[in-house]
């Protein structure tokens, strides 16, 4: 199949993906477009938002209708690392035997991931870069396609760990799921109340993922679009040539490298599932504010006047 194809046959897939899902979320639907780039583009999401808004249905509900094994691992405070990645047992024979843990799948919901301590969220480090695991020395490859879903609740602060800057950084997406609108709402609840089920059917493949994601990945881009994105990662960084007032009054740490690349991943996603052949600098701006606000870290000043990531990253348009 040519590219050309197989892009229209993207496209297809995409909506098809989107009204299957929407038979369960109702609204929501950027957040769900923004998972689906996500996973096209080969990145793992964070999903920020209060109690109630079915972050884990949604992210269930997303794995059906892929048609990927799925795993959900409950952050808590006394989860250990070998929880999750998996540990060696002495087995009846006295040879020590691997036990796979959750990490092993293809879709894995870490469900309010800072609820646990830095160590065991340190776990997922390699697997969320690498798509492997080492265990007692041993390496392990990951199946693939590999996406980490995490939910976050941004309210509750006891007994919390915040994440690391590092473990942020490997996020592509951090997506804020906010309240739905009325008419949202009440559809919710005639949905949720009754006893009919809404079942969503299977639509995409493993393999047929893997080969979208590498489609995404060979569509040409201009160099302008390229120099575009860098440009705007580069102004998040207080006192550089490039960082406008509002950075350097209250920003501390701005994105790095890997923002750059996330931003043209996720604007050749973006186009691809609009059915173009090539992403221009508003495919670059669609994905910019989800890509960049968990990357750049205020100073106390802003916290102070109430300055925003949102009012910081609009300004860099």
């Amino acid at each position: 199949m040519s590219d050309v194809a197989a892009l229209k046959k993207l496209v297809e897939k995409h909506k098809a993906l989107q009204n299957e899902i929407g038979k369960v979320i109702i609204g929501q639907k950027k957040a769900v477009d923004h998972i689906l780039l996500s996973i096209l583009s080969g990145g793992h999401s964070l999903l920020v938002g209060v109690p109630g808004l079915a972050k884990t249905l949604m992210v269930h509900t997303i794995a059906k209708t892929l048609g990927l094994d799925f795993k959900r691992i409950q952050f808590t405070p006394d989860l250990m690392p070998s929880d999750i990645l998996g540990s060696e047992i002495l087995d009846e024979t006295n040879h020590f035997k691997f036990i796979k843990g959750p990490i092993f799948s293809n879709i894995i919901l870490a469900d309010e991931i800072n609820r646990t301590p830095p160590k065991t969220q340190a776990a997922l480090l390699e697997a969320m870069q690498e798509h492997s695991v080492t265990v007692s020395g041993h390496h392990h490859k990951l199946a693939k396609p590999f996406f980490v879903l995490a939910t976050q609740n941004p309210i509750e602060q006891e007994g919390t760990y915040p994440l690391p800057e590092a473990q942020l950084d490997r996020f592509m997406f951090s997506i804020n799921l906010d309240y739905p609108s009325f008419n949202e709402e009440v559809e919710v609840v005639k949905s949720t109340t009754n006893d009919i089920k809404n079942e969503v059917q299977p639509l995409l493949s493993a393999e047929e993922i893997n080969n979208f994601q590498h489609l995404i990945r060979r569509i040409p881009i201009a160099d302008n679009v390229i120099e575009y994105a860098v440009k705007l990662v580069s102004k998040t960084r207080p006192n550089t040539p490039n960082a406008p007032t509002i950075v350097n009054n209250y920003i501390d740490w701005g994105a790095g490298p890997r923002a750059s690349q996330n931003l043209i991943l996720g604007a050749k996603a973006n186009a691809a599932v609009c059915g173009k052949f090539s992403p221009d600098i508003e495919d670059v701006q669609a994905v910019a504010y989800a890509i960049l606000k968990h990357r750049i870290v205020k100073n106390y000043k802003a916290e102070a006047e109430g300055v925003t990531e949102k009012q910081v990253i609009k300004e860099l348009f």
